[in-house]
C-alpha cells in the first residue's frame, strides 16, 4: 500500500539510474543518501535543521529504540513519525547489524540471536518475528529483514552458514510481518564471496517485496572488495525495484555503488565525523580544530548552500570546537550531512541529463582511498 518505484533516467555507458520510490509518508528521489537516527534523533540535528539538509528520509534502529524507550511508548505515541516530528520516509534497520557490531555480547542459534544488553545486563531475545513485531510497533515506511551480519575477515564456511541462515530467517519475517502500509526489504548477505552473494541475490530475487538491500559491506574490508561485491551484486536484483546499499556513505563509494544500480545509501558518518571537529568540504575532510582555520572567516564552503556556510565562518566553527561548545556538533553535522545529501543530488541531475561519467570521472577513477 502506498509504495512504487519509477525510473526516471539510465545512464547510457553505466548502470546508473535515477527514480522516485514513493512511500505513505512522501517520495524519495534517488540515488539519495539517507541520514542514520539511531535512536528517533540524527544526532545534535533538529528536524527543521534535517529538512533543510535536503535530506527525503532517514533510519531508526530497531535493537537500540527497543532497549531505549521501548516500542510501545513510540507506538503510544502514534509510532515513529510523530514520536521523533518527522513527517517524511522513515526506514528502521532490523537489529541485524547489532549482531555484528555487539559480537562480543551475544549467540547465535537457528531460533535467532540473544544479546545481553550494554545498558544493564539485561538478556534481549531477538527472533525474526520479534524483529518483525518490534518493527510494526514502531511504525516505519520500510522495515529490514533480520538478518545475520558475518564480520570480515570469516571463513567461507561461517559465512555460508550466516547466508543460509539468513534466508531461512527472511521467509520467517515475510510470514511474521502484519502491516500494508510497510515495505518489508530482504538483504542479501554472502560476505566476500561472490558466489555467495550471486546465489543470495538471486533467492531473494524470486520473493516480490517492494526493495531490496545489500548488506554486510563497509565491515572492514577493504574499498576495492565493497566495489567488486556491490558490481557483482546489484544487477542481480530486479530492475523494478529500489536498491539499497546498507552503512555506506563516502562519496568514491556512493559513485561506484551507484554506478552499479544502487539507489539508497545511510551511514553514520557525516555526524559521527562532526561529533570529532571533521567537516567534510567536496568530499575531503579537514579537521576544525586545525590552528590554519583560527583566522580563517570564510565560509567552510562557499558552494554550499547549507545554513553553516551561508552563516559562519570557518575561525567561529573552530573557536566553538576549541571552547568545547555543543553548537558546533549541530552546525557541523548540518553542513556534513548536506554535503552528501547535495552530492547525491547533483549525481541524480547529472543521470537525469545523461552526463554522470563525465562530471563524475573523478570518482569512477580514483583508486586511493579518500
Amino acid at each position: 500500500m502506498g509504495f512504487s518505484f519509477q525510473k526516471q533516467a539510465t545512464c547510457s555507458h553505466t548502470k546508473a539510474r535515477a527514480g522516485v520510490f514513493s512511500t505513505p509518508h512522501g517520495i524519495v528521489e534517488t540515488p539519495r543518501f539517507m541520514p542514520v537516527g539511531t535512536l528517533a534523533n540524527v544526532k545534535t540535528v533538529a528536524p527543521d535543521q534535517l529538512r533543510a539538509t535536503g535530506a527525503q528520509m532517514i533510519l531508526a534502529n530497531t535493537y537500540h529504540l527497543h532497549l531505549q524507550p521501548g516500542e510501545g511508548i513510540v507506538a503510544a505515541a502514534g509510532g515513529l513519525h510523530r514520536f521523533m516530528g518527522w513527517d517524511g520516509p522513515i526506514l528502521t534497520d532490523s537489529g541485524g547489524f547489532q549482531v555484528f557490531s555487539l559480537s562480543e555480547m551475544r549467540s547465535i542459534t537457528e531460533a535467532g540471536v540473544q544479546f545481553k544488553s550494554p545498558r544493564d545486563g539485561q538478556i534481549i531475545n531477538l527472533t525474526p518475528e520479534r524483529s518483525m513485531q518490534i518493527q510494526n510497533a514502531l511504525g516505519a515506511d520500510v522495515i529490514m529483514a533480520f538478518d545475520e551480519c558475518p564480520p570480515y575477515p570469516a571463513e567461507r564456511e561461517a559465512v555460508k552458514l550466516a547466508t543460509d541462515r539468513t534466508y531461512r530467517w527472511l521467509e520467517r519475517c515475510v510470514a511474521a510481518h502484519q502491516r500494508l502500509d510497510q515495505a518489508l526489504f530482504p538483504i542479501v548477505q554472502g560476505g566476500v564471496y561472490l558466489d555467495l552473494r550471486q546465489q543470495a541475490a538471486a533467492a531473494i530475487a524470486q520473493l516480490d517485496t517492494p526493495g531490496y538491500a545489500i548488506g554486510g559491506v563497509s565491515v572492514g574490508e577493504p574499498a576495492e572488495l565493497i566495489e567488486k561485491i556491490v558490481t557483482a551484486t546489484t544487477p542481480l536484483l530486479p530492475d523494478d525495484k529500489p536498491r539499497y546499499l546498507m552503512g555506506v556513505g563516502t562519496h568514491r563509494e556512493m559513485v561506484q555503488a551507484i554506478a552499479a544500480g544502487i539507489d539508497l545509501f545511510d551511514c553514520v558518518i557525516p555526524t559521527r565525523l562532526a561529533r570529532h571537529g571533521a567537516a567534510l568540504v567536496q568530499g575531503d575532510r579537514w579537521n576544525l580544530k586545525n590552528n590554519r582555520f583560527r583566522e580563517d572567516f570564510t565560509p567552510l564552503d562557499e558552494t554550499c548552500p547549507c545554513y553553516t556556510c551561508q552563516t559562519f565562518s570557518r575561525a567561529y566553527l573552530s573557536h566553538l570546537l576549541h571552547a568545547r561548545e555543543l553548537l558546533a556538533f549541530t552546525l557541523i553535522s548540518i553542513h556534513n550531512i548536506t554535503e552528501l545529501v547535495n552530492f547525491t543530488q547533483r549525481i541524480r541531475d547529472a543521470i537525469l541529463g545523461d552526463r554522470f561519467t563525465t562530471e563524475f570521472a573523478h570518482w569512477l577513477n580514483k583508486q586511493e582511498e579518500e
